[in-house]
């Protein structure tokens, strides 16, 4: 898979899993300056018509090993100096042990590894799935899967 097939593939799962919560999704969105001065295109970029909000994607994929390595710590500087909220998504096994551990301890990256056609939740998407929710605060996302406290019933009982 190529890097423009991997953004295409998210942008496709994204516009497909929230555009009922008035989620407008589009590909390649010029905003700005990298913090090298180069002009910036966003992969992704996921617009709320209820909220007024906005939330960038940038996509990393690499499915063997390479330079990307590389390209990651400034992928994730990039993301954290956006004019507004977003992330980097990743996915593919070419990162080495160092890189995948600093992309799963960042707060701004995602790993979304979703199918062609896809549009409801997995642990392949869940990751890119929650910076969303909690960007756009739609809470139900995070505990849909949960029961709320009981308060009739003490905290011992089952």
């Amino acid at each position: 898979m190529t890097g423009t097939e991997y953004a295409n593939l998210v942008a496709s799962y994204v516009a497909r899993r929230f555009a009922s919560r008035g989620l407008t999704v589009y590909r390649e969105v010029r905003v700005g300056k990298t913090i090298i001065g180069k002009d910036r295109c966003i992969d992704v970029f996921c617009v709320s018509r209820d909220a007024a909000k906005a939330f960038a994607i940038e996509c990393k994929f690499q499915d063997s090993q390479g330079t990307v390595d590389e390209k990651i710590p400034y992928a994730l500087d990039d993301v954290r100096a956006l004019p507004m909220a977003g992330c980097v998504a990743y996915a593919g096994q070419g990162f080495s042990q160092g890189v995948q551990h600093m992309l799963a301890a960042s707060p701004n990256a995602a790993y979304c590894l979703p199918l062609a056609g896809q549009a409801e939740t997995t642990t392949d998407t869940r990751e890119l799935d929650h910076l969303l929710a909690v960007h756009f605060g739609w809470w139900d996302v995070l505990v849909e899967r949960s029961r709320p406290v009981d308060v009739s019933r003490t905290l011992f009982e089952e």
